[in-house]
């Protein structure tokens, strides 16, 4: 019985562990960073895909994107355990150590960059490479210094969709692939100040500057959250108007837009936390929307 009970507390203790790890990646990001890359190297295919180069594409790119999300936890490991909704992640909960994380982290990340040149192309691994220093060492450590961090971590945010491109063409010279990358970037921006909004206590406990200076009333918040929504109907508009897509995407990305707006402007006016979690949960549907109706459009047609 011992024997027995051993080895389950081992199992148990092995599964855990693997857990912490994969935590350590923040898959749900690091999956949006797969999914956005695919639709940029399927629209970057122009109806020729290469499956196997696909495969190596993603395979790379989740390997970089699961290295850089887990080398931010083990950079901001200390400030994590300040807040309530990160200090139970396994770098401040001590269940994995600062310097596994920092060996974890940093083995993937080349393993993902240097997948990408050998299997992809070169073109495909400097974007990658790009997004991981821009998050880590531009994005990262400005969240402590100024509001001005949710435009440049935008730019990360959006070069997943160029580096598919890039992934399927070998260029970043090609028009659609930046209005792709607009596309997340204008989602990007009231994304990130509705979850700030949402959780501002957390935020200024930890030191993260994550909303505008002198802004009680919220006014600031309210212009970035709204002006990124209504560049987004012509940046999404403009798809259409380059024949890559047909009006199944255009129909469904505009109709997403208008309601992502409606949430927006719903915080402008009242700008409380109830309107800030409209936002917040609508702009989790968005991205998505958009890359369902991309995807639709490219199997239909």
């Amino acid at each position: 019985m011992e024997t027995t009970s051993t080895q389950s507390g081992s199992v148990k203790f092995f599964t855990d562990t693997l857990k912490d790890y994969y935590e350590l990646t923040k898959p749900g990001i690091t999956l949006s960073v797969v999914a956005s890359m695919l639709i940029g190297f399927i629209m970057g295919s122009a109806g020729s895909l290469n499956y196997v180069l696909m495969f190596h594409a993603l395979l790379g790119t989740y390997l970089i994107a699961a290295g850089t999300s887990a080398h931010n936890m083990f950079m901001e490991r200390g400030l994590d355990g300040l807040m309530h909704r990160t200090s139970s992640r396994p770098l401040p909960d001590s269940r994995i150590s600062s310097q596994n994380g920092f060996i974890f982290s940093t083995v993937l990340i080349f393993a993902g960059l240097a997948y990408l040149l050998a299997m992809v192309n070169v073109v495909a691994g400097i974007v990658s490479l790009a997004t991981t220093i821009i998050y880590l060492f531009a994005y990262t450590p400005l969240k402590r210094i100024s509001a001005l961090n949710v435009f440049v971590g935008a730019v990360p945010g959006a070069l997943p969709v160029v580096g598919g491109w890039a992934a399927a063409s070998g260029t970043v010279l090609e028009h659609g692939m930046w209005i792709l990358f607009g596309i997340v970037f204008c989602w990007q921006v009231p994304h990130v100040v509705a979850i700030a909004w949402v959780c501002k206590k957390d935020y200024e406990h930890a030191g993260f500057k994550m909303l505008p200076k002198n802004d009680r009333k919220g006014i600031k918040a309210a212009i970035w959250v709204i002006l990124p929504m209504l560049i987004l109907f012509p940046t999404v508009y403009k798809l259409f108007v380059m024949d890559l897509v047909s009006w199944i995407y255009l129909s469904g990305s505009l109709l997403s837009t208008a309601a992502f707006l409606y949430y927006g402007l719903k915080f402008a006016i009242q700008r409380d936390i109830s309107t800030a979690k409209g936002v917040m949960f609508s702009s989790f549907a968005y991205l998505p929307l958009i890359w369902i109706f991309i995807f639709l459009d490219w199997i239909i047609l």
